[in-house]
């Protein structure tokens, strides 16, 4: 029988498949447990679940279900241009925004192009781009573990074509500040393609406004999801914003109805709620303090986030994830980042938050 990765794109046979939390059942399953003693603080979800007016909504489409959602996702992509004073056509929605950085990819990447982002950034950048055998250039952090945007600028080349800017990142959860981005923006070249992903962005108390390139006609685009403070990750909901002509050519690539019904009525209902998003953030803030002074008293080092989760040191760090996972709470190993002696960990709810606290204090202290 023949080998058949002979037959196939020579750029994907070394590329390392994605690998996402793990799941409650599999763990339950593992340990013999049931789910609902399983914590789960591993894929930065929102703890406090979906919007209720977005469960709503769902509820009511379902019988609907039958019917191909609007493929131009009309009502869900005015909102958002009105929410963020652009224009309809400078929207774009996607199943996540992992879809359009993939849509991104199709449009500007080759095996003739260069990628520019930071060290230990989110895994779809290099995936993608050695997807479609771009030449994917890593800038070291500054000491606060922040994006060097000077390092970036030094890094473009004429082959370069996208530049990822994670703001807040994923895993470290730093920010780079407005008046850095303004600098930055000022110096990029034209025939380079600024990404802003904002994933975490409704989290941070210092928040950069990145939509006015996208009304200044920049070549950004600004990667939104409903994922995090919305609480619809299980639904595969983002969105993008971007100058009408880069748009255009983003919607060429995607695939026909990319976002289904139910994603596209909850992101409309979550969109309006305040209410979660204000209470969502509220138990974060009051959460990730509740982190710090535990890390405090234990004498462990973390990188003080402006997201939904927290970095901490913590020696080998596989090896402290599989001893919590044993006592049935899930976080996130960092040794696929480069970083092999931390753990991430998502803010859940004050019981999630306490039960991981104290198996992590059993944990060390073994």
């Amino acid at each position: 029988m023949s080998n058949i990765e002979q037959y196939a794109n020579p750029q994907i046979l070394d590329l390392v498949a994605y690998e996402p939390g793990k799941p409650i059942e599999e763990t339950a399953r593992e340990l013999g447990m049931a789910p609902e003693d399983i914590v789960k603080l591993a894929s930065n979800e929102n703890p406090l679940g979906p919007s209720p007016k977005a469960v709503q909504a769902m509820c009511q489409a379902a019988s609907q279900a039958n019917i191909y959602p609007d493929g131009a996702a009309f009502r869900l992509r005015t909102a958002i241009a009105n929410r963020y004073q652009v224009d309809f056509n400078q929207t774009i929605v996607g199943s996540g925004s992992s879809e359009i950085i993939e849509l991104v990819g199709h449009a500007f990447l080759n095996r003739d192009a260069e990628v520019v982002a930071a060290e230990h950034a989110f895994s779809m950048y290099p995936i993608m781009s050695k997807l479609f055998g771009a030449r994917y250039v890593q800038v070291p952090n500054k000491p606060d573990w922040s994006h060097d945007l000077k390092g970036f600028l030094d890094a473009i080349t004429d082959k370069t074509r996208v530049v990822f800017i994670t703001n807040p990142t994923n895993p470290l959860g730093t920010i780079v500040s407005q008046q850095e981005i303004d600098d930055f923006m000022a110096h990029v070249p034209n025939h380079v393609v600024v990404c802003f992903d904002e994933a975490y962005h409704e989290f941070s108390d210092q928040p950069a406004d990145t939509v006015k390139f996208v009304r200044d006609g920049r070549q950004v685009v600004v990667l939104k999801t409903f994922s995090k403070v919305y609480g619809l990750a299980g639904l595969r909901i983002g969105f993008g914003l971007a100058p009408q002509s880069l748009c255009t050519l983003l919607h060429k690539c995607r695939t026909p109805f990319n976002a289904h019904l139910l994603a596209q009525e909850a992101a409309l209902a979550a969109l309006d709620d305040q209410d979660h998003i204000r209470k969502t953030i509220e138990n974060n803030n009051a959460e990730m303090t509740r982190y710090e002074e535990a890390f405090r008293s234990m004498n462990l080092e973390w990188i003080p986030s402006h997201a939904n989760f927290v970095l901490v040191k913590v020696g080998h760090g596989r090896d402290v994830f599989q001893a919590l996972l044993k006592r049935g709470v899930i976080t996130r190993a960092q040794g696929g980042y480069g970083l092999p002696e931390w753990l991430r960990i998502s803010i859940g709810t004050p019981k999630e938050n306490i039960r991981c606290i104290d198996m992590l204090r059993e944990v060390l202290a073994q």
